[in-house]
């Protein structure tokens, strides 16, 4: 038993050496491929380099040939552009070259017929050298005959100048006659105001006591509710009421006022502003006012009012009193105005 483990302790000994050679052989070879796997990384390296400086002068060298192309590129339309520009004045040499030549022909043209021109002249000369003799007689027969109009225009100056001294004294009696007439106008104007403030003081006491008559500056203005229900152009009772004592006074004035004074009584119908509804009759406040001034002006006809002194006008909505948009305003613009003008 000793021997066998002396013979085991032995083969222990044996074992080991061998195996420490296999150990530093195996990192031998191991130190080896990795030294000569670095050498090769090394010169990979190099030329891994060496390619990226070659391709960086390759692309510096292709930047400069694409410049140069540009540049070449740029000569080339600039060139172009030259030539086409040169082509072109060569063209307009060759037209004014063409031009040129066709004047040249047309002046030694003209000078051709200059020649003729000047010998045909010179004919004429010699016809004119012939008839002076005549010439210088009738140059003598004008003149005398211009002596002779000088004369008469002398006479005609003579009766203008009388003329406009008839005319400035025309003209002075034209404006005399002009202010004569306005003041024959002033007169009558003022006559018929005379005449309107006494139809109007009349109508003042016919109608005294009524708040919804009233004078208004030249004008005498009913309510259109004292003379027609709302939206009918018929005149209520107590419309032919005041009517009544309107037309006498207006009678009794047409007997007054002379025949000269060429006056008329203007009866004007005025709605409010707002719209009529559901009346076949009447489609806008435009026939409405119409219609009831022409009521009007109908009745004063009926009652001996001469025709021809009576007028009616229909004013609609557009020519209000008071622009308020309240009931108030809207009775007050629905009215009858009487206005006594010249016509």
């Amino acid at each position: 038993m000793a021997y066998a483990r002396g013979r085991r302790g032995g083969h222990a000994d044996n074992f080991w050496p061998g195996y420490v050679d296999v150990l530093s052989t195996l990192l031998l070879t191991t130190i080896f491929l990795m030294t000569l796997f670095m050498v090769a990384q090394f010169f990979v390296s190099q030329q891994s380099s060496g390619k990226d400086t070659a391709l960086k002068r390759l692309t510096r060298q292709i930047s400069e040939l694409t410049d140069l192309l540009s540049l070449e590129k740029g000569n080339k339309k600039t060139l172009e552009e030259q030539l086409s520009s040169l082509s072109a004045s060569l063209s307009a040499s060759g037209a004014e070259n063409k031009r040129l030549q066709g004047v040249i022909a047309l002046g030694e043209g003209q000078a051709k017929d200059a020649a003729g021109h000047a010998a045909l002249l010179q004919g004429d000369l010699d016809k004119q050298a012939a008839l002076s003799a005549e010439a210088q007689a009738r140059v003598d027969l004008l003149n005398q005959q211009l002596s002779a109009l000088r004369a008469q225009l002398a006479a005609l100056q003579a009766a203008v100048g009388s003329a406009d001294t008839k005319s400035k004294n025309d003209q002075a009696t034209i404006a005399d006659l002009g202010a004569k007439l306005n003041l024959a106008l002033a007169k009558k104007v003022q006559e018929l105001g005379q005449y309107r403030s006494e139809f109007f003081g009349k109508l003042n006491k016919l109608l005294a006591g009524r708040k919804d008559i009233q004078v208004v500056g030249d004008r005498f203005v009913f309510q259109a509710e004292v003379l027609f229900p709302s939206g009918s152009d018929q005149m209520n009772p107590e419309g032919l009421a005041a009517m009544e004592g309107l037309a006498g006074a207006l009678t009794e004035l047409e007997g007054t006022i002379p025949k000269e004074i060429n006056w008329v009584m203007r009866v004007d119908g005025h709605t409010d502003v707002r719209p009529i509804k559901n009346s076949p009759n009447f489609p806008s406040n435009w026939e409405l006012s119409s219609a009831r001034a022409i009521a009007v002006v109908k009745f004063l006809i009926s009652r001996g009012v001469s025709p021809d002194r009576l007028a009616a006008a229909g004013f609609g909505e557009f020519q209000p009193l008071d622009a308020a948009a309240t009931e108030e305003a809207y009775a007050k613009n629905r009215r009858i105005e009487l206005k006594l003008t010249e016509r």
